[in-house]
């Protein structure tokens, strides 16, 4: 199996609520998105995908939540906009455009901090 990784980063603010603490106030961060794409196979070029498109397509996903209260986009409409809830919207999102024939997203991670970290590995 290969695979391939890009970061990319947004900045936004949230509440979550019902948690308890801090965070139920609002607040933001400056997300770290890493992205992992998986295929058993390579392309005519050698490649499970190209960097560049990779990073095209989740820089353009990531234009919708940049400087964003992220509770107010409809997205996130009943529920918390977590960093897990996040790291699936993305994964999701990026499937669609990304996953063909045997080339899928194997994970999408969202770094909130230098130590705090969510994972979404689908299923989509």
């Amino acid at each position: 199996m290969f695979a391939v990784k890009i970061k990319e980063h947004f900045s936004a603010a949230h509440r979550l609520q019902e948690i308890g603490g801090k965070c139920e106030g609002l607040h933001g961060h400056n997300f770290m998105v890493e992205v992992a794409v998986e295929s058993p196979t390579l392309d005519e070029n050698g490649l499970v995908i190209d960097f560049r498109v990779l990073k095209a397509k989740t820089r353009s996903l990531l234009e919708r939540l940049d400087h964003t209260f992220l509770n107010e986009l409809p997205m996130f409409q009943g529920k918390n906009p977590s960093a897990e809830n996040i790291a699936r919207y993305i994964f999701q999102e990026l499937s669609r455009e990304i996953n063909e024939g045997t080339r899928r997203i194997s994970q999408v991670s969202i770094w909130e901090s230098e130590t705090s970290q969510a994972t979404f590995t689908g299923p989509v």
